[in-house]
Formats: C-alpha cells, structure tokens, sequence
C-alpha cells in the first residue's frame, strides 16, 4: 500500500516513515500543503496520513484534496481539538488519531481503514500456499489447510510484516491483542513448528518462514 504522510514536524516525519516502511508500507513524506496536493494529483496512492495543523498550508485543505482523488484519509490532530475532529470527519476523512499516539495503534487504524474502504490486498500467495485473508482461509496446491484460530493468527500478523524482519516480542503482542489470550514464549515457539509443518514443503528446511538470529523471524514477501 502506498501512504502519503503530511506532516510539519521533521522529527516526526522522519521516525514515522521509517516506521512505517518497516511495517511494509511505500510512504511518501512531504511537509507542506502544496507539496501534498502535488503528490496527490501524480496519482498511485491508496491513503492519505495528514496532520491537519501545517505550518505552511492547510491540512484540511489536503484532506479535502485526497478524498477528492478517491483516496482513503487518516487526520492526526491535537488531542482535545474536537473542533479539528468534527471538521475532518465532515469532510469525508476515514479515521483519526489524536497525538500523542502509538505506532502500532497508528499501524493497526491504516490497516482498518484500508480493509473497510477495500484497498486491502485480501489475497497472498506465498509459493503453493494462497492466504485469502477476507474469507479466512488459507490453501496448500489447492488444498484448503486446517489451522487452528491461533494458527491463523500467527499467520496473519506475520504476513502483515511479510518481507521483513518480526521480533518475538512482536508477536507475542499481536498474538495477545488477537486472541484476547495470554501467548507466552513457549506456546510461540510451538505455534511457529505447527505453521511451518503445515505450509512448508520441507519444514526441516524452512523457505516460508525464517528464523533470524537475535532478531525473530521473516515470512517470504509472497506476491
């Protein structure tokens, strides 16, 4: 998915896009308004990242110009600045997000967005495994697999970091605000074995999903 961030704050900026690319995520980060309504009149993005006090510009003004263009749009604000929040929300803005927030709530809001307004990839092929994320099943050479809910879970929140490295902890996290359970480190570790002998032609010799030393683990981009 290709992001446009808007914002003003070049500590900001900075730390988000690196974040953000990470996460998987094409981002390009502009500061000003004009430089936005730029990028967004050369076309190929799918959502809008704006933070609606610029200081050259308006963001409402950018906002406006990216749902204009079909884009789905996400407004940081102030907290407490409900005057921002309602204006945004009239003119069409998907979310919101006041500051200060957590990346991985700020992650887990774009993804919600994208999925409502189906922009989404509902569909992965890693190999022979095909993971058709909005039905909720995931096939091996046309097979339909059976994983379990945590089985799938796992799956998901390593593909939503496919291509790049995931830490335990990571997962651990994702896996927990999931399931709504506790996943401690050893029930990681045996759920990773069980995902592997399900989708790995050889799980002795993982290709799908790797082990990183000292970093955690990486699942195949996929197409």
């Amino acid at each position: 998915m290709h992001i446009l961030l808007v914002e003003d704050d070049y500590a900001i900026l900075a730390n988000l896009t690196s974040f953000l690319r990470d996460e998987g995520f094409r981002i390009e980060a502009v500061r000003t308004q004009n430089d936005a309504l730029a990028a967004i009149a050369r076309g190929g993005l799918d959502l809008a990242l704006v933070d609606i006090t610029l200081a050259q510009g308006d963001g409402l003004a950018v906002c406006a110009g990216a749902k204009a263009a079909g884009l789905a749009v996400i407004f940081l604000t102030a907290s407490g600045d409900e005057n921002s929040v309602v204006r945004g929300l009239d003119m069409g803005a998907d979310d919101y997000i006041s500051k200060p927030f957590r990346p991985r709530e700020l992650v887990s809001r774009i993804r919600s967005v994208l999925r409502r307004t189906g922009r989404a990839q509902s569909e992965v092929r890693l190999g022979s495994v095909r993971v058709d994320t909005e039905k909720g099943v995931a096939q091996k050479n046309g097979k339909e697999l059976s994983l379990s809910a945590l089985e799938y879970r796992l799956l998901l929140a390593l593909l939503a970091h496919r291509g790049s490295a995931v830490s335990r902890d990571t997962l651990l996290q994702e896996l927990w605000d999931l399931s709504g359970e506790y996943v401690n480190d050893n029930t990681l570790t045996v759920y990773i074995k069980r995902l592997r002998e399900k989708i790995e032609d050889d799980p002795q010799s993982p290709k799908l999903i790797r082990t990183l030393r000292g970093q955690g683990y990486q699942i195949a981009r996929g197409d």
